[in-house]
């Protein structure tokens, strides 16, 4: 219900991206990733606790690679009945969040340019 105040709720996965993102801009990009923090944290968070319908529908996305449709299956075998998967595009990042109930549980944040796999671990 928009005007009404939601619960935040932060999953370590999000504490985790938030680190990650900060590795990923390098210490060239220190001063955007603290613009990133005071934005996310001092409005975004905030509207979107009031507004929690403000973000996109997730699953609404069309899948079009087994891979994709395997995760998607997975992803929701794990959602509640009655959960709300959103996503809040915010500038180069996207914002994924679940409503559930009176709560909004953070659950990812990730940059554009970040990839969604490990080459690191795929090259050594």
């Amino acid at each position: 219900m928009a005007g009404r105040r939601t619960t935040p709720v932060f999953t370590e996965n999000f504490a985790r991206n938030l680190e990650a993102l900060r590795l990923f801009l390098g210490t060239e990009g220190g001063l955007a990733f603290s613009r990133l923090l005071d934005r996310l944290f001092d409005d975004i968070i905030p509207t979107v606790c009031r507004f929690p319908q403000s973000g996109r529908p997730f699953l609404v996305h069309a899948t079009h690679s087994i891979e994709t449709q395997i995760r998607v299956k997975r992803l929701r075998a794990r959602l509640q009945p009655g959960d709300d998967l959103r996503e809040f595009i915010l500038d180069d990042c996207m914002l994924l969040y679940v409503r559930r109930s009176n709560r909004l549980i953070f659950l990812a944040l990730k940059h554009h340019r970040q990839l969604s796999f490990d080459l690191d671990q795929f090259w050594r």
